[in-house]
């Protein structure tokens, strides 16, 4: 699975971040997702929910930073799928629910997805998301607002935000925006753009004050795209998992469909 390297993104630079989560709400409004019941979990600083799921595409990160015993300040992160060059959910995925476009956003195709999971083992980001709650559940994430970028639109978390702290845009001159800040304000920026080589490159671009590693984000990934070590592993899957996966899909689809009248029926199909 080859794609172009030029492909759409984010940089997101934590600095100019103010945590105000404007791109949560952004993204839960134009995506109609649901509310979460929160709370302060025990983890850093006012961070809510604590984790993405399946209601939540894009979440911010605190961090609080600490000298001499007193709390300085905090700094934020937008953490969200990191939509990759070649992606190891798309390749992993059985029936292609998922699917990587030309523009860069890696998609998925509710009405395709049979809830195996593969996809959630296979991100080396632990970004897909089950629907858990559901009787008939799918994977969710972020699409990058693919619809929106279809017809010329930003995402709606990039045109959300006040600060501009994410900045949508091809990601080469992405990339050279990146390393022209870390050049001129050195003693700001930790030297790293996360996400320029790590899994075989990645369209949304993090730099920041601190590693992004002290987010949670995984150290050392090769900079081979994952997709190559899904795929041998992949092909040694036995048969009768395979037909089995065909069985749950035909549920899937039937479920689906029974889905599709009673939307339809209640007159909610539409998007409003």
């Amino acid at each position: 699975m080859k794609t172009s390297i030029n492909q759409k993104g984010f940089l997101i630079d934590g600095t100019k971040c103010i945590g105000c989560r404007g791109c949560q709400v952004a993204c839960k409004q134009w995506n109609e997702l649901p509310a979460e019941k929160t709370e302060f979990f025990g983890g850093p600083g006012y961070q809510n929910p604590a984790h993405l799921s399946s209601k939540t595409y894009t979440l911010i990160k605190y961090r609080e930073v600490m000298k001499d015993g007193k709390l300085k300040g905090w700094v934020f992160h937008k953490d969200q799928c990191q939509h990759c060059l070649e992606p190891a959910c798309v390749s992993a995925c059985i029936v292609g629910a998922l699917e990587k476009t030309a523009s860069g956003p890696v998609v998925w195709e509710d009405k395709k997805c049979i809830g195996c999971r593969y996809c959630m083992l296979a991100c080396p980001f632990n970004v897909p998301a089950f629907e858990w709650s559901s009787i008939n559940p799918d994977i969710r994430k972020c699409t990058l607002c693919s619809d929106r970028i279809e017809n010329g639109l930003e995402p709606s978390c990039a045109k959300a935000c006040p600060t501009k702290a994410i900045i949508f845009g091809d990601r080469n001159s992405l990339i050279k925006i990146a390393r022209n800040r870390l050049k001129s304000e050195s003693a700001k920026y930790h030297q790293h753009i996360y996400g320029e080589e790590e899994a075989g490159g990645t369209c949304i671009l993090n730099i920041s004050s601190i590693p992004l590693e002290d987010f949670g984000y995984p150290k050392n990934l090769p900079k081979t795209a994952m997709a190559s070590f899904t795929q041998p592993a992949l092909r040694s899957i036995p048969g009768a998992v395979i037909g089995l996966g065909a069985a749950l899909g035909l549920i899937a689809f039937i479920a689906n469909m029974v889905k599709g009248d009673e939307k339809d029926s209640s007159g909610q199909g539409d998007r409003s």
